[in-house]
């Protein structure tokens, strides 16, 4: 009976193949904040904005011709869509797309089904790995963040932790495109101010790829555009269409700032960061019918005493609002601002603002989790926020994977066979489900220094430095092929200039 229970344990023990690894939606629910009519009463009212109300895209883009020519109203910098045109789009948008490794052997599915971790994006500073103090980010930070990334369990996909202060010119950030391709073997998140950095990031990505038509195939990047809410500047409009037209997914998130940028209130400002995610997803559809481009716009909201970002209640309210109504659509939501946190440092402060919003991502489940490691409302990147999350991240996927009901978990079998009057410690049962039950923290749990043990009495951070000091001493990916990257540094170099 022993001998059994531990073949059915193997079996359960196997592990799921890496495009699984994010999957939540088939063994437990996410939380649906309202009814399923009253989410459905936001989406009408974002349709009804874009139509009545409008949204403002650049005059003088290919964008005008294009609305035009689909009967929209484009009248002063101001598109007014009409709600069938809008609601045609939301229906013809691409539900899920595959995003592929460097080496186009792994994929992450981006769906409604699935949740992956990333660092965050473009800070301006980074807190100094020696002194600890905040100074303005540079090429070399970028670099060690990302190998620091790719080496991380539990991070899928990196994205521009942190920018090339020095160098904050087009050719900079062809330079921090290149940066992520040779310093992590992980799909990549990118964004950018310039266009000319796009089509340079989609040519070395189709010579990664060995062609454009591969490319196409096996998306290496996902692009992400950051209008203001209801505002589309031309670097928008261009980049949006290049993306669409090459392939490359692309997600355009606002972030609709309750109080001021817009309503207060949570439902309205979902409202119109929902509406402001509808002008690019028209334009997608327009565009490249049936193309990946999903709106992303994510409802922040004014602390009314300071006039910064706060309101943490109202934040994960709207998260959780926001993700509902797009799980009703069915497409996927790009909004989890989880690792985004206030504090100035790696505090007491920060860990709680970091364990609270992570926590709740179980429950709202965007498609991916992008802002891991931001400190300072976003201005500087800190290494430890990034290294507690991917634990956290751990955590949550072991909540996703549930509790299996089956006979070896039930173990009544078992419990016949130990009695009322015996116990499970020395059991094969306990033995073969001990280390796969529990979450395995990093930090926290059978890590943490209790006094029962012979652990060193180190803080969260003094642990957190330890496995970092670890971390950085490794080798990091598979170097590019010399070749290769002569081609790569060719292309930046053409685009640069």
């Amino acid at each position: 009976m022993r001998r059994s229970a531990l073949r059915r344990q193997a079996a359960l023990a196997q592990p799921r193949p890496p495009e699984d690894i994010g999957l939540h939606s088939t063994v437990n629910r996410p939380y649906d904040p309202v009814a399923p009519d009253e989410a459905s009463r936001i989406l009408d009212a974002a349709i009804a904005y874009v139509a009545e109300v409008g949204v403002r895209f650049e005059p003088g883009t290919e964008a005008d011709e294009i609305f035009a020519a689909a009967g929209c109203d484009v009248a002063d910098g101001v598109v007014r869509i009409p709600a069938a045109v809008t609601r045609a789009a939301l229906a013809g948008s691409a539900r899920s797309v595959r995003l592929w490794d460097r080496a186009g052997t792994r994929h992450l599915d981006l769906d409604k089904d699935h949740t992956w971790f990333i660092p965050g994006m473009t800070c301006i500073r980074v807190y100094d790995w020696e002194t600890g103090e905040p100074r303005d980010s540079t090429l070399a930070d970028l670099a060690r963040i990302t190998r620091l990334a790719d080496g991380l369990e539990n991070i899928d996909a990196v994205c521009v932790a942190c920018k090339d202060i020095p160098n904050s010119t087009p050719a900079g950030e062809i330079g921090e495109f290149l940066c992520l391709i040779e310093n992590t073997s992980k799909p990549l998140e990118f964004l950018c101010e310039h266009d000319r950095t796009l089509h340079a990031a989609i040519e070395m990505a189709a010579a990664l790829r060995g062609g454009h038509a591969a490319l196409r195939a096996k998306p290496y990047f996902l692009h992400l555009v950051t209008p203001l809410p209801a505002s589309y500047a031309a670097t928008h409009v261009e980049q949006i269409l290049t993306c669409v037209r090459a392939g490359v997914p692309v997600v355009s998130g606002t972030v609709a700032f309750g109080g001021a940028s817009s309503p207060i209130t949570v439902a309205g400002c979902v409202m119109h960061a929902l509406a402001t995610d509808f002008g690019a997803m028209v334009l997608g559809q327009l565009a490249a019918p049936g193309s990946f481009c999903i709106g992303a716009g994510m409802a922040y909201f004014m602390e009314a005493a300071t006039g910064a970002i706060g309101s943490i209640a109202q934040v994960m309210l709207g998260e959780q609002l926001i993700c509902q109504i797009r799980r009703q659509m069915g497409i996927p939501s790009f909004t989890a601002f989880a690792g985004r946190v206030k504090a100035r440092r790696f505090n007491q402060d920060a860990v709680w603002e970091l364990s609270t919003l992570m926590t709740q991502v179980y429950f709202s489940r965007p498609a991916t989790c992008d802002y891991l490691g931001l400190n300072d409302n976003g201005m500087t990147y800190s290494v430890h926020s990034l290294m507690l999350a991917n634990d956290l991240a751990g955590l949550l996927r072991t909540l996703w994977r549930g509790a299996p009901v089956n006979d070896d978990h039930l173990a009544l079998d078992v419990a016949r066979e130990i009695g009322p009057f015996g116990n499970f410690l020395g059991h094969v049962h306990t033995a073969s489900h001990c280390r796969t039950v529990n979450w395995p923290s990093l930090y926290l749990g059978a890590n943490a220094p209790l006094s029962t043990t012979d652990k060193p009495d180190l803080d969260l951070k003094e642990r957190i430095d330890a496995d970092l000091a670890r971390r950085l001493a490794a080798e990091g990916p598979q170097p590019l092929d010399a070749g290769l990257r002569a081609r790569l540094q060719q292309i930046a170099a053409a685009h640069s200039t």
